[in-house]
């Protein structure tokens, strides 16, 4: 006799994945013509299912546009009288240059000094996440980061600093394989030579 399998029970956590189906539809449409545009064969097996794939990849590439960085912040805002310096490092970026739409790929260190009020130390990381899933510039991806602390926790400084490989110089143009682009904003205390200077020797320091 024929056991009949019961679907399995969510004992647990699941992450469950949304796309918008109206985008979905027009950039699976989109990439198929680019496909076509480039010669291939849009009928063949390997790409049956291509467009559809690319069409999902870069709606999760690009889905900070849904997030609000400060919203972020806000919503584990805290009072708290610490005055010391706050760092989060080597948080891992992954975003994508709007200028040929190819990855930059790297790590962010962010740090601000508490003026009365601390945030989650994963919403730091949070806010990295939603401005990297943009398409971006390095420059402008570093100052984004900065202001959205600066404007949300009043800290007495903030420091970013952004290293990050940009595979439109690796792949393409001038083809430089192992060149690092290095970023940095800051404000308030961090603007001073010697506090800036500790922020540097914490962030190129290993801890662990």
């Amino acid at each position: 006799m024929e056991t009949i399998k019961k679907p399995l029970e969510l004992l647990g956590y699941e992450k469950i994945e949304k796309y918008d189906p109206e985008n979905l539809k027009k950039l699976q449409y989109h990439y198929k013509e680019i496909l076509g545009l480039l010669g291939e064969d849009v009928n063949r097996e390997g790409l049956l299912e291509t467009p559809y794939r690319v069409a999902k990849s870069v709606q999760f590439l690009t889905q900070g546009y849904d997030h609000n960085p400060e919203e972020i912040l806000l919503s584990a805002k805290f009072k708290e009288d610490y005055k010391q310096m706050v760092i989060v490092k080597d948080i891992e970026i992954f975003s994508m240059c709007e200028h040929h739409m190819i990855p930059f790929i790297g790590k962010a260190h962010v740090a601000y000094i508490p003026n009365g009020y601390i945030t989650g130390l994963s919403k730091i990381a949070r806010v990295v996440e939603a401005y990297s899933r943009r398409l971006q510039v390095q420059e402008r991806l570093t100052t984004q980061i900065k202001n959205a602390i600066q404007n949300t926790l009043n800290p007495l400084g903030v420091a970013v600093v952004i290293e990050a490989k940009h595979l439109c110089m690796s792949m393409r143009g001038v083809q430089k394989q192992h060149s690092v682009t290095t970023t940095s904003d800051f404000t308030g205390a961090f603007e001073r030579a010697e506090t800036r200077a500790e922020f540097i020797s914490l962030i190129s320091s290993n801890l662990s």
